[in-house]
């Protein structure tokens, strides 16, 4: 594990995986309540990318996995996560990286896209059609329910009776910090991406039943030249399947260019 210091402070960690060999790295940018671990090392993607050749760097977002935590929403949103994963760039010294992102940090690569040339290719996973009409994840789908109120309350069963309750399941199980979470969950990103701006071969992969990830030939058609996939699966079960693992080895399979240092 490294640690770098963004603008604000916040101490951010990430991981390197794979021999660095002059081809261009991939870097990977996790979801909501997870962390580089438990989105891309548990489901096999990082074994797979680095026995594909590819050197491979994996950030944890903050207010997840082993970055600072803080509980102001003010210091939180995908596009201070986009601030965030540029800055990772700079630290890494690389000046083309390919790029994947999924669920909240597909937001997070659609932004980075828009604004930083380094990104050569693109991959998001895990979203469709809000990232289009809402500017982000889908919260249409968690309308009538509280996610916040799963993530903060004690009472077990008001948790049991929750549909948001696959939230609180999943951030115990990866022993999340609730309050920094629910802070991120508070500055969701809500302003059109200029996603005419994407320059990048795209890929869209998404679950074809993943209720966050609607319409994802919808997100495809406004970037222009992006490719739209289905695999099998959910929100949480599609990152899991061998489809999704080989689409990303198969999208990155072209030849490469060295990575040049920046001097």
């Amino acid at each position: 594990m490294n640690r770098f210091v963004s603008t604000d402070g916040v101490r951010l960690s990430y991981y390197e995986w794979g021999t660095p060999n002059g081809s261009r790295p991939v870097v990977l940018h996790h979801g909501f309540a997870v962390d580089a671990n438990a989105n891309w090392v548990v489901p096999g993607v990082v074994d797979a990318l680095v026995q594909a050749g590819h050197h491979v760097v994996g950030i944890d977002a903050r207010g997840h996995g082993r970055s600072d935590k803080p509980h102001d929403p003010a210091v939180y949103g995908e596009n201070i996560m986009a601030r965030d994963l540029s800055i990772l760039l700079d630290v890494l010294e690389y000046t083309e990286v390919d790029l994947i992102g999924y669920s909240m940090g597909g937001v997070v690569a659609a932004i980075t896209a828009t604004r930083d040339a380094r990104i050569r290719r693109l991959i998001l996973g895990g979203v469709g059609c809000a990232i289009v009409e809402l500017g982000g994840v889908d919260r249409r789908v968690f309308e009538g329910i509280s996610v916040v109120d799963v993530l903060l309350t004690e009472d077990p069963d008001e948790i049991a009776a929750s549909l948001a309750r696959p939230f609180r399941v999943l951030a115990d199980a990866v022993g999340a910090d609730r309050h920094a979470l629910v802070a991120q969950l508070r500055a969701l990103h809500r302003a059109p991406i200029p996603l005419a701006n994407i320059s990048a071969p795209t890929l869209v992969l998404a679950g074809q039943d993943d209720p966050l990830s609607t319409k994802p030939e919808l997100l495809a058609a406004a970037i222009p030249g992006a490719r739209c996939l289905t695999v099998p699966g959910d929100h949480l079960s599609a990152v899991r399947t061998p489809e999704f693992t080989s689409a990303i080895v198969e999208f990155f399979a072209s030849a490469e260019k060295p990575a040049a240092k920046l001097t």
